[in-house]
């Protein structure tokens, strides 16, 4: 692969790591929602909704920065991509925990930790490579990474359907599928971003 040389203008990459780690946070919050009673949901919820604010201020502000920079460390349509996958990605959290507060769900199967586990990772991964853009050697292996942990995604997901169809009764089954489809989004909306790196990585070989 090529060498590229940068701009010294790293606010954009230091945006984009800001907003995947919202992303890390965010999946902690709806990890408690998960593990709270329904008298504590409103107020995590609240929290969730704070997360959310503050990504869609961190994508205004890349969107800002973009804008006024002459000197930006990746093309704008590149970093606009990734910035928008992140706050998409944001969204599905937040109306995860919105769904479960609305719904008044007092416990969801294993299944679901499981995804927030993977997305946790998934994220955790994220920050470093938003962070990494300006040395892309380095990933490859996060573009992999992501998408082995996508893969592995859709198919707990799969598996927690099926457990639904078997164990629910159909307005059970409609509101934790609402909340199972949300959660695997959240996981596609990762993978796409690490497509976005992927593909940035094959323009600059």
């Amino acid at each position: 692969m090529k060498l590229r040389l940068f701009p010294q203008e790293p606010a954009g990459l230091n945006l984009l790591s800001q907003m995947a780690h919202q992303i890390a946070v965010a999946t902690g919050t709806l990890s408690e929602i998960l593990g709270a009673p329904a008298s504590e949901h409103s107020r995590l919820v609240e929290d969730m909704h704070d997360h959310e604010a503050k990504s869609a201020e961190l994508h205004f502000a890349l969107l800002t920065h973009m804008r006024t920079s002459f000197l930006n460390p990746l093309p704008r349509e590149d970093m606009y991509a990734l910035s928008r996958y992140l706050n998409e990605a944001m969204e599905k959290l937040d109306a995860a925990a919105d769904l479960v507060f609305l719904y008044k769900l007092e416990r969801l199967p294993k299944r679901a930790a499981d995804q927030l586990e993977i997305i946790s990772r998934q994220a955790e991964l994220t920050v470093d490579a938003m962070r990494q853009l300006n040395n892309l050697d380095d990933l490859e292996d996060y573009w992999i990474e992501i998408l082995r942990l996508t893969k592995r995604a859709e198919r707990t997901h799969r598996v927690w359907v099926a457990d639904m169809i078997r164990d629910m009764k159909s307005a059970q089954y409609a509101r934790n599928r609402d909340i199972a489809d949300q959660l695997v989004e959240v996981t596609k909306d990762m993978r796409r971003i690490a497509t976005q790196v992927g593909s940035i990585i094959v323009k600059e070989s």
